[in-house]
């Protein structure tokens, strides 16, 4: 599918990868994902990064195809990972007179990647360092850990445009009609997520720019309503929840803490919680459960005890929220065990590790099946979890 030029000079040369099953060998990618690549024609041809070896062959077809007999001046590498970076050396052998735009440490990345003598060759920029290709210039601003080291983001002066690397993208080929913020959320935190400090200080930058169009590496040219997008990643980035609600993740053996766990969620609606979300961490998407632990004010965990800890699953799911520097939310702690109960002091110790979380007490102790005796430390529960 060809997708329509961003202006009458920039194009569109990135290609859909809808075969994909793992992004980054670990993020279910149900409809795929797009690699971002763009070519500005002008008095100096530049492509701004290249994409996945997977789609070597597209890619070079779309830029042969935008090029029209023309040569590439410069490859700008805003962002060195193999999704972005992994056809530096087809198209610098290529293209032998065209130079290579980055910064210092996306050298010395481009030389633990490849194989390649770069004598003559490179152009390395700094903060606002400016490059003109004729009637366009672009202006590097440097975002550092958003999310590896040599990342930075280009801003075209002329048309206004930022090519924002890894920002403000997400999952989701670019022919898939999907809500926006779902899988941008979900591609924010378990991507993006640990590094908020960082990409805070890159909005700040971005804030002193005229920005009439964003272009990521993955997802689609943001043009419209930019404020709502910037929102977005203003709340996502300062850990601050984006909507009111409980997400209950339960982590359950045989289903009697699954059930435990749908008790709790249908007190809480009784108390007119207007949204409870229940994942089974066991089968469904981590990465999702991830994206709305982030995302609500409020988090239960439901866990049975396992080999005198915590059912793995949970584990797993916790480590990943530490990894993502989880903070500033309420959690609850409900455990079942059936001889000696042990999730719950598996599970506070890791939420120890992490900031500014308010730990609901009591801690509610199921044994085995839930009873109608349990049912008023139940909602004890909610009622903590509702202060």
């Amino acid at each position: 599918m060809i997708q329509p030029p961003v202006t009458d000079s920039v194009l569109y040369i990135g290609v859909d990868d809808k075969t994909i099953d793992l992004f980054e060998s670990q993020y279910i990618v149900p409809n795929g994902v797009s690699y971002n690549s763009y070519l500005i024609k002008d008095q100096k041809n530049t492509v701004m990064d290249t994409v996945d070896k997977r789609a070597t062959k597209q890619w070079m077809d779309n830029l042969n195809h935008a090029l029209n007999g023309e040569q590439v001046d410069y490859l700008v590498v805003l962002h060195m990972e193999p999704d972005h970076a992994s056809n530096i050396q087809i198209l610098a052998e290529k293209f032998p007179k065209m130079k290579i735009v980055g910064n210092a440490k996306t050298f010395m990345m481009i030389n633990q990647f490849f194989d390649l003598d770069l004598t003559d060759r490179t152009i390395i920029v700094k903060e606002n360092d400016t490059l003109s290709l004729g009637t366009h210039t672009l202006q590097f601003i440097m975002a550092p850990m958003v999310h590896w080291p040599e990342v930075m983001v280009a801003y075209e002066q002329s048309e206004k445009l930022l090519f924002s690397a890894d920002g403000f993208g997400k999952f989701g080929a670019l022919d898939t009609e999907e809500d926006w913020a779902d899988e941008a959320r979900r591609y924010y935190f378990n991507i993006v997520g640990k590094y908020g400090m960082q990409v805070q200080t890159l909005l700040k930058k971005a804030a002193a720019l005229d920005i009439r169009k964003i272009c990521p590496l993955h997802g689609p040219v943001l043009s419209e309503n930019l404020n709502y997008y910037i929102n977005k990643y203003d709340i996502w980035s300062s850990y601050q929840p984006e909507d009111e609600g409980v997400l209950i993740a339960y982590a359950s053996i045989h289903g009697h803490t699954a059930q435990a766990a749908e008790k709790v969620a249908e007190l809480l609606k009784r108390k007119g919680v207007q949204k409870v979300i229940l994942t089974d961490l066991a089968r469904d998407d981590m990465a999702q459960a991830v994206g709305n632990a982030f995302r609500y004010d409020k988090l239960l965990l439901a866990a049975a005890s396992y080999n005198a800890d915590v059912f793995p699953c949970m584990e797993t799911f916790l480590l990943h929220l530490k990894g993502k520097n989880y903070q500033n939310r309420t959690v609850g702690i409900l455990e079942n065990g059936s001889w000696a109960p042990s999730a719950a002091k598996t599970i506070r110790p890791l939420l120890d590790q992490m900031k500014n979380l308010r730990i609901c007490e009591p801690v509610v102790t199921i044994r085995s099946a839930m009873k109608q005796t349990d049912l008023p430390a139940l909602e004890q529960l909610t009622n903590a979890l509702l202060q």
